[in-house]
């Protein structure tokens, strides 16, 4: 199942599961956030379009984390008035997961949204049971450049606190731990396999 929704001024495609990135969302990660306005739901044998929006349909979603685009430069000048100004700018956006898409009115989505908080509890209680006794006995994951507390914990969330882990990291790992936790792009911004296996290797 698929539907299009309207939020910040555009409109998306979505699916189960689909990762989006939309305008600025208040709202911290693990957050659940719903999209009311449904331009259109389908399936791959039946359409139903809104007019504008489709009645009793909504877009439940969990926001990943609060982010910015990369910085747009806009550049003014007036040739032969030495005219010359520049600014940066950077948009603010959330990356939101949907978790599903839900029909048939208000009462339906209040029933659907218990069970995804309970299963979410569950998934997020499971990795952290795991997790825990690799990162008792863990490295002090906060040496590695750019890596904070908060970052610390996503990391011993998804089951990483040492440094060998990450040394022997393989693309998919990376693109595994970084889906799980958010830190799209932060392994080989801050080059934390490299760093890692010479922290690996010192100790």
């Amino acid at each position: 199942m698929f539907a299009v929704i309207k939020t910040g001024g555009k409109q998306y495609r979505v699916a189960a599961n689909d990762l989006l990135k939309v305008e600025k969302l208040s709202g911290e990660a693990g957050d659940a956030v719903t999209f009311d306005e449904v331009l259109m739901v389908g399936s791959d044998t039946d359409t139903t379009i809104g007019t504008p929006t489709v009645e009793g349909a909504s877009v439940a979603a969990e926001v990943v984390e609060q982010a910015r685009n990369k910085k747009v430069i806009i550049f003014k000048k007036k040739r032969r008035q030495n005219y010359r100004r520049k600014k940066g700018h950077r948009q603010e956006v959330t990356m939101v997961r949907i978790t599903d898409i839900l029909t048939g009115g208000a009462k339906a989505a209040k029933k659907a949204a218990a069970p995804k908080k309970a299963e979410a509890a569950s998934k997020d209680a499971a990795p952290a049971k795991e997790a825990a006794p690799a990162a008792a006995g863990g490295d002090d994951l906060k040496k590695l450049t750019g890596l904070g507390p908060a970052m610390e914990k996503k990391l011993n969330a998804a089951g990483v606190s040492t440094y060998a882990q990450i040394a022997a990291f393989s693309a998919d790992d990376v693109a595994r731990v970084e889906d799980e936790t958010g830190l799209k792009g932060r392994f080989e911004r801050d080059n934390w396999i490299e760093q890692a296996k010479t922290l690996a290797a010192g100790e």
